[in-house]
């Protein structure tokens, strides 16, 4: 089997997506314009030359399921394969657009990399559409700092779903005040969506204004 760093995973340069500077944390306004860039400079590279430069942004669809006043949230477990990432709770999920996820050239890779990685994660049997709610960039860690998150809500029309590979992930479908206990042990990316989500649910009136915990 060949080592992950043979991989060839999408990246982008990091001076085409932030040729005025890099930007911190999560955007929600008009970020579709980033995915004409992704379109226009994209690149296959080794993942193992990648993984930790930061003059290129490897992109990872991240996929935020919701059902109702529901999302999933997930744990990594012992057997993840991300070391640095183990134990923490995730709003998402997500991974790499590798080379073979593009089989015909005018596919949009993004859409068939998040379409795989779901396929691959979850065991769903519904329904689901999905749209671009954001992008995080999170320069805080070195896991974040050479990945570039799209993150797409996925709306399913069932509230049954379950993790496919359970010796690496564990997952319930929780409410956003139900899974604030949680939050200090999230990814940070999963803070940055959730601080999002609350907002909007509380701009909507939908749940009550509550103190949020601060990480220390």
């Amino acid at each position: 089997m060949a080592s992950w760093r043979a991989e060839e995973v999408l990246v982008v340069p990091r001076a085409e997506i932030f040729p005025d500077g890099a930007w911190h944390g999560f955007i929600h306004d008009d970020p579709h314009p980033y995915l004409s860039i992704i379109a226009e400079c994209r690149q296959f590279r080794p993942r193992g030359e990648v993984e930790e430069d930061p003059d290129y942004q490897q992109i990872i669809p991240y996929l935020v399921f919701r059902h109702g006043d529901r999302y999933l949230l997930t744990r990594r477990l012992k057997q993840s394969s991300e070391k640095r990432l183990r134990h923490l709770f995730s709003l998402g999920v997500g991974g790499h657009i590798n080379r073979v996820d593009v089989a015909d050239e005018a596919a949009d890779p993004v859409e068939e990399g998040l379409r795989r990685e779901f396929e691959e994660e979850v065991v769903y049997e519904g329904g689901w559409s999905h749209r671009l709610i954001g992008l995080i960039n999170d320069d805080s860690n070195d896991v974040s700092r050479v990945h570039l998150a799209l993150v797409f809500e996925v709306t399913g029309d069932r509230a049954e779903i379950s993790i496919r590979e359970t010796g690496k992930l564990e997952g319930e479908l929780l409410r956003l005040e139900e899974m604030q206990i949680y939050y200090l042990d999230m990814e940070s990316w999963s803070q940055l969506i959730y601080d999002h989500l609350l907002d909007r649910e509380r701009s909507a009136g939908v749940v009550a204004a509550t103190p949020l915990m601060v990480q220390q």
